[in-house]
């Protein structure tokens, strides 16, 4: 299956992660994997909390004071409440992004604005109160569009993190783009019957419970139909895949040409799934067989399986141990 071209998908980002100098002392936090390899596919839609609601540059570092559940943003050294001029701009900006159409967001690690995870949240005395925070805007932007895929930029480091986000990313692309056509239940059937084994390699629970749901599909209302599907297909794709998941989807493609394969070719496969569950090799290599031989043995089915090809081939995201 040759991987088609896609059209660049709208991701909300951080502006200082582009390398636009918005830092509080004036800097920025560019990341080259972000602007020159996701950049070819993604669209960013740049969002910078602190200087979009009226601060300077350079401002005044800020942290979150206070109660973990609802902590207040604080500069640093004068103690100064900044938490109603933040929580107004977030009220507009959040509307603006409903017209965005964004299909993920990547987060500024450790921002009191824009931090998903682990922030630091201070107590009156100036002490650590709490390792646990979440950045202003980041909670209400996840709180609000809570079927869009997020992420922390420092988690992104980690190959499973990134792929697993990143696959969440143009399969939602995907969903959105069935969803803009005629949504009839032929079209559905289509569309995870293409994405099976993709959602197989996530959650094998959620896999059977979106099975059945559209096998029953004719007889529940279009738009809760609808609705169920997508809560499920993204509550799959939250769930990281292992190597112990992948194995299972690799051994049930390997079923469906078992016949038409000799005994070496056998044997070949076989160790190539066995040497990537060890994790002597990474999971492109047993994949790239399983491609031959899809092609050798003519099998549509398998060929139209977006497993094989979930993201753009050029970001290697398959290529980690």
């Amino acid at each position: 299956m040759i991987q088609k071209t896609v059209d660049r998908i709208k991701v909300g980002i951080s502006q200082c992660l582009l390398g636009k100098s918005v830092r509080y002392d004036g800097g920025h936090s560019h990341d080259l994997f972000l602007t020159e390899t996701l950049g070819q596919f993604f669209e960013y839609v740049p969002v910078c909390p602190e200087v979009e609601c009226g601060m300077s540059i350079p401002r005044e570092s800020m942290r979150l004071v206070g109660d973990v559940g609802n902590p207040k943003l604080m500069t640093t050294k004068s103690c100064i409440d900044k938490t109603p001029m933040m929580e107004k701009w977030i009220t507009q900006k959040l509307k603006i992004l409903e017209t965005e159409d964004l299909c993920g967001f990547i987060f500024k690690n450790k921002s009191p604005s824009s931090g998903l995870y682990k922030i630091k949240v201070y107590g009156e005395d100036g002490q650590i109160k709490s390792n646990d925070g979440v950045g202003l805007f980041a909670k209400a932007f996840t709180k609000h569009f809570q079927r869009v895929p997020v992420e922390d930029s420092g988690r992104l480091h980690d190959p499973k993190l990134r792929e697993n986000f990143i696959e969440n990313i143009f399969t939602l692309k995907r969903w959105r783009d069935f969803m803009s056509g005629p949504k009839t239940i032929g079209s559905l059937v289509d569309f995870h019957t293409k994405n099976k084994l993709l959602i197989l390699s996530h959650s094998e629970k959620i896999y059977r419970q979106m099975g059945k749901l559209v096998a029953e599909s004719k007889s529940i209302e279009r738009n809760t139909l609808l609705d169920r599907y997508e809560t499920l297909l993204l509550d799959a794709l939250r769930l990281l895949t292992t190597n112990k998941k992948n194995i299972n989807v690799l051994q049930h493609m390997m079923g469906y040409f078992k016949r038409e394969l000799d005994s070496t070719e056998k044997a070949e496969l076989l160790t190539s799934f066995e040497n990537y569950g060890l994790g002597y090799v990474p999971l492109i290599v047993p994949i790239t067989l399983i491609k031959h031989y899809v092609l050798k043995y003519n099998d549509q089915y398998l060929n139209n399986q977006t497993y094989l090809n979930p993201h753009p081939i050029e970001l290697k995201l398959r290529n980690y141990y």
